[in-house]
């Protein structure tokens, strides 16, 4: 079943624990403007079905699900999440191959000592210990389509931004409201 357009791109973000996805998800954002959806897998799973991390759990059909519909509508889709490639990696390799447009995935390498360093300046996170993330953490856990560029912790927030944008063709296109005929109305106030 293929999915969204020509057009639309397909951003995977992958990571361990403090690796900058999140963050490096909501400077795509900033960067583009409107017409990129994110799919946070912490959001999904954490919030909306306060859901265990477990193969075969419900938000990985979610997360395929939301940003399925998101391509359809015509918005760019970062899908970004911790995403075990054995848990996950089956549900974004069929996403990516039913996506229209261009498909591109990352994998954002933070050594665990810097995983660590990160978690002590997260004020939500105080009950989070070295051992939960010791626990969770899985070295170059990469998808084994050999698909994704690794970029690793010497990349700054700016640079990894700006290399994902030249590199998937978004710095080129413009936001969903400077865009003709793309299907979608939405307001340009920043307040909606």
């Amino acid at each position: 079943m293929t999915v969204g357009t020509e057009e639309t791109r397909l951003i995977v973000l992958r990571g361990n624990s403090a690796s900058g996805k999140s963050t490096v998800a909501a400077g795509l954002r900033d960067r583009f403007g409107r017409g990129l959806a994110i799919v946070g897998q912490d959001n999904l799973r954490r919030v909306v079905l306060r859901e265990r991390d477990r193969p075969g759990a419900a938000n990985i059909g979610l997360i395929d699900t939301v940003a399925r519909y998101a391509l359809d509508a015509g918005y760019h889709v970062v899908v970004e999440g911790i995403l075990y490639a054995d848990r996950y990696g089956g549900m974004l390799t069929r996403l990516r191959a039913d996506h229209r447009g261009p498909a591109h995935a990352y994998y954002l390498h933070v050594p665990f000592e810097e995983t660590l360093a990160r978690h002590a300046t997260k004020p939500d996170l105080v009950d989070v210990t070295e051992r939960d993330l010791r626990s969770w953490y899985r070295p170059l856990d990469l998808l084994p389509d050999a698909t994704e560029t690794v970029i690793d912790a010497a990349s700054s927030l700016p640079e990894t931004v700006d290399r994902i944008m030249r590199e998937t063709g978004l710095a080129g296109l413009g936001a969903l409201e400077s865009r003709r005929g793309s299907g979608l109305t939405l307001p340009t106030s920043d307040s909606a």
